[in-house]
């Protein structure tokens, strides 16, 4: 197979994921506008449902397609691993708790969680640009902004004013729900679960080929 043959299908996933991630995102936007995810009078089905649903579809598609699987392995790990910058926006948790709008049992662990993989994300790209990052560690990493996502989500469902809501005692995180914060359950954390996901996966695959 020449590199022509090989581009083509490369150049087409790529423009076909870019075209999902588009319209994901803009159906989490019309969704967010229009009161979809607004939970101040039933459970949060529909926000829990956006955060899931993406990632299983990636969970599926990824061993089920070896085309989608080359296209995602050749997606650029330091990139992937940059764009985890943004998690410094996790301050916003803490100011919505100092007033009174976030409850601590979801604000602090997913606030600070954030923050410490926001600060260092730039950190860890930087230094797999150099080269200078043991798989181990970048494995540790990643590991541990996973464990952070699903920790707030799961604290998030905890303290919401749905059935499950076990932590909830007067603030919930009903504010979640709506326009724009609803945009991070939505459409952010399942971006950066995907993204991490795919690093692993690529160091994985090293791993095999050494």
């Amino acid at each position: 197979m020449n590199r022509l043959s090989i581009a083509a299908p490369t150049t087409r996933l790529g423009t076909l994921t870019g075209a999902a991630v588009a319209l994901w995102f803009l159906g989490a936007l019309v969704s967010s506008l229009t009161g979809v995810f607004d939970t101040r009078n039933r459970p949060p089905l529909a926000l829990a449902s956006w955060a899931i649903l993406p990632v299983l579809i990636f969970a599926f598609a990824y061993p089920g397609s070896l085309e989608f699987r080359r296209f995602v392995l050749s997606a650029n790990p330091r990139l992937l691993t940059l764009a985890h910058t943004w998690r410094v926006a996790g301050i916003t948790f803490l100011i919505l708790y100092y007033r009174g709008q976030l409850p601590a049992a979801f604000a602090l662990p997913a606030g600070w969680g954030d923050i410490a993989i926001g600060i260092t994300a730039p950190v860890i790209a930087f230094a797999m640009i150099r080269r200078k990052v043991p798989n181990p560690l970048l494995i540790a990493w990643n590991s541990l902004g996973l464990l952070d996502l699903a920790l707030a989500i799961m604290l998030g469902v905890l303290s919401s004013n749905g059935p499950l809501g076990i932590l909830a005692h007067g603030v919930t995180t009903q504010i979640m729900g709506r326009f724009p914060l609803s945009l991070i359950p939505t459409f952010l954390v399942p971006l950066f679960i995907i993204f991490h996901v795919i690093v692993l996966a690529q160091i994985r695959q090293s791993d095999r080929q050494q």
